[in-house]
């Protein structure tokens, strides 16, 4: 929320990893603290250290425990990392209660393993849930509790919770409140929230970090704070800055915001021959700048086998709007009628239905959003990309280009439209900086199903190619990216959470921009002995000498 050299093109063997750990320091250190049996050490530790101790045995995996496998690929949606020979934990731990969790911290600690926590297992890299060092899972998968307060607006959200879960609850109590926060229902909030967290009502209210009011926090010496006892620059660094890199955040208190009790969804596919380049040009100029806060309008293109054989590229606009459909019509009538979008195209819904929409779940009951499951485990291997100047016709026409020479669907972009609250909000009121400026984000997407090496290596490829090319037309010095979007190809190095400050300044700055050294700052002050940590955390600086 994996050891960079690791992943691309393929996983590391297993005599790789014992021949890593030897000549690792953390190897010494943890052979050093536990007698050469961390996994013993830690057990021990665990129940001595829980007031729960009785149960705490009960929601403890081990890798003889029959449960251990199917635990550990429940959250794991990126099937490149499900494989035989990716770095498994010696434990995982599912806590049912806090005490639990800092129990975890606490002899992970003690006994020298990292710990990575994880809340959903959608982060991009697998750094919930993989290590190139000893290390212990902490599965917030049974710490979801929700308690939505309708009176003051508020809710409070156990990390485990997934965004589904959330509008669900949400729904279960109003139709007139909702909550910014991603369009797959399946997401984990933990890293969703520690990451910023966007969806199809940012450009109204921001993210969801943006609406993040308290949380509690375990730190690295398992102790618990909320707000007012952690300080307000952690609570900042929290909120925005990445997950597993300050401390386990177990529940977040969000404000709510206000929704119609109906809002209008559309969705409209147009073609080359329908259009689409000068469709998707001219967006660029509009949906930042000139739409209403209350609408959002994204774009998904890709390409699609005809029965014909021939090649069709396709740009789908797809348009939430908090009103009525008389309203989104005179709006798009007014700003882009170009789209010709119909009364036919838009279906009038509760906002909680919405999130269904758009999740690909239009017609099943609300408590689809409750099903923590996803059917959407596949290869794959994403990017990110943010743009400030709209992309020529012609530069649009070589994006097809390289639609048309890949095969079918192996090249995807979304288009998340920027402007409205997000340009409003100060690039360091948190640590997420990509705000006014930006006309919209760029998701990359590649993704497969057949694991093989060749054609993984292949797909990996052609994302690399893609992505430089793409780099003309992108937002520079830094060319920025999003924190929950991890990519490992920006600033690689090679040892799990060995970073230095000067390594991570390259993805630090992309992600953070200026904000980074505030980050390390914090992370230097709360967590000095970089504990928690993964590939792409930010470091703290050196302790001076005594």
């Amino acid at each position: 929320m994996a050891m960079a050299m690791a992943f691309i093109p393929s996983l590391p063997s297993s005599s790789f990893l014992a021949i890593l750990f030897i000549f690792s320091p953390y190897y010494l250190a943890y052979c050093a603290s536990s007698g050469n049996d961390p996994h013993g050490a830690f057990l021990k530790c665990l129940y001595r250290n829980s007031t729960t101790a009785g149960s705490i045995s009960q929601v403890t995996y081990d890798q003889t425990n029959y449960m251990y496998s199917s635990l550990l690929d429940l959250s794991i949606q990126n099937l490149r990392f499900q494989t035989p020979n990716a770095p498994k934990p010696l434990v995982i731990v599912t806590p049912v209660a806090v005490d639990q969790a800092q129990a975890v911290v606490r002899c992970s600690r003690e006994s020298g393993l990292q710990v990575r926590v994880r809340s959903g297992g959608h982060d991009y890299e697998g750094l919930s849930y993989l290590s190139g060092v000893p290390f212990v899972i902490l599965d917030l998968i049974n710490l979801r509790k929700i308690t939505v307060n309708v009176e003051n607006a508020t809710a409070w959200v156990e990390s485990g919770a997934t965004a589904g879960e959330l509008y669900y609850r949400i729904g279960e109590k109003s139709n007139s409140l909702g909550f910014p926060a991603g369009v797959c229902p399946t997401v984990g909030v933990g890293g969703l929230f520690s990451g910023g967290g966007y969806g199809m009502i940012m450009r109204k209210y921001g993210l969801s970090a943006d609406n993040i009011i308290d949380a509690r926090i375990i730190d690295a010496d398992g102790k618990l704070h909320d707000r007012e006892s952690m300080g307000e620059d952690l609570f900042w660094a929290i909120r925005g800055g990445g997950g597993n890199t300050f401390g386990v955040v177990v529940s977040w208190r969000i404000s709510l915001v206000p929704v119609p009790e109906t809002v209008t969804v559309s969705t409209v596919l147009r073609t080359l021959d329908q259009n689409a380049t000068a469709l998707v040009h001219r967006w660029q100029y509009i949906a930042a700048n000139q739409f209403p806060d209350d609408l959002t309008m994204r774009i998904t293109l890709q390409s699609l086998d005809g029965t014909d054989g021939n090649r069709t590229m396709q740009a789908y606009f797809q348009t939430l709007y908090l009103g009525r459909t008389d309203d989104l019509l005179a709006v798009i009538s007014s700003s882009f009628p170009e789209l010709g979008l119909t009364r036919e195209d838009c279906t009038e819904m509760s906002w909680v239905n919405s999130t269904l929409y758009f999740a690909g779940l239009s017609g099943q009951p609300l408590e689809a959003l409750m099903n923590r499951s996803s059917n959407a485990k596949i290869y794959f291997k994403n990017k990110s990309d943010y743009v400030k100047e709209p992309i020529s016709e012609a530069a649009l026409e070589e994006i097809w280009k390289w639609f048309s020479r890949a095969e079918q669907g192996a090249l995807v972009m979304i288009l998340n439209p920027y402007g409205g609250r997000m340009g409003e909000i100060s690039e360091s009121v948190i640590p997420f900086p990509h705000r006014a400026g930006n006309l919209y984000k760029i998701q990359h997407i590649t993704a497969w199903t057949d694991g093989s090496a060749e054609v993984s290596a292949m797909r990996v490829s052609l994302m690399t190619q893609f992505y430089q090319f793409m780099g003309a037309y992108v937002s520079k010095s830094p060319r920025s990216a999003y924190v929950n979007y991890r990519d490992l190809d920006i600033g690689k190095n090679g040892d799990s959470g060995k970073t230095s400050y000067q390594q991570a300044s390259e993805w630090g700055r992309k992600y953070f921009h200026g904000n980074f050294d505030r980050l390390v700052k914090v992370k230097t002050a709360v967590d000095p002995t970089n504990f928690f940590r993964n590939e792409q955390s930010i470091p703290p600086l050196p302790l001076p000498l005594p």
